[in-house]
């Protein structure tokens, strides 16, 4: 186990532009960062249980976590093993009648049971090494804003197309606004 770093949960992010999330996981004993791509429902499942929200009925995680209990399972560790064609594999580690045995998880499912079982998310090494990410430490602590340049000039056609626009604007009488109401009377 040597070979395993221990990560905890920094954030769960959403993709504006997809339905995707992102769980962003950090080294416990320093600035990397590891960032996994979950679903929608992988990433309220795990934030729900992050903000120990109660449900009625269990979840899914829920269903699973009392399964093992259920067997006298006891959960270890979770564990993401290994990155492969852009894809995670994960384990849910348990100990039964004093046997440790691993169980083939998505790295979702498995940091949902982590969540609720309190139980330590660790990550490879070649993984962290592979896919791991630290903040850029060549940033300066103060930036200078950017220069604000004068925009490029209009084509002649965008200047035709906008002429519409400048001559509403010009018929406009802006000292008097009662004047810019249309008449009721009129059709």
């Amino acid at each position: 186990m040597s070979d395993m770093i221990e990560v905890i949960i920094d954030s769960i992010r959403v993709h504006l532009m997809t339905p995707q999330r992102v769980v962003v996981l950090k080294q416990a004993s320093t600035d990397r960062y590891l960032t996994i791509w979950v679903g929608p429902y992988e990433a309220e499942a795990i934030t729900v249980a992050l903000q120990e929200v109660e449900m009625v009925r269990p979840l899914t995680h829920d269903l699973l976590k009392n399964v093992f209990g259920v067997f006298n399972a006891r959960i270890i560790r979770v564990e993401i093993v290994r990155l492969q064609d852009n894809i995670f594999y994960g384990n849910i580690v348990a100990e039964v009648d004093g046997q440790e045995v691993n169980v083939d998880s998505r790295p979702s499912d498995a940091i949902a049971i982590a969540v609720r079982s309190h139980v330590p998310i660790l990550v490879h090494e070649s993984v962290m090494e592979t896919a791991g990410a630290e903040p850029d430490q060549d940033l300066p602590e103060t930036t200078t804003p950017p220069r604000k340049e004068a925009p490029a000039p209009l084509s002649d056609e965008a200047n035709d197309r906008l002429s519409i626009f400048k001559d509403f604007i010009d018929k406009l009488d802006i000292d008097n606004p009662d004047t810019d109401k249309p008449d009721s009377s009129s059709p």
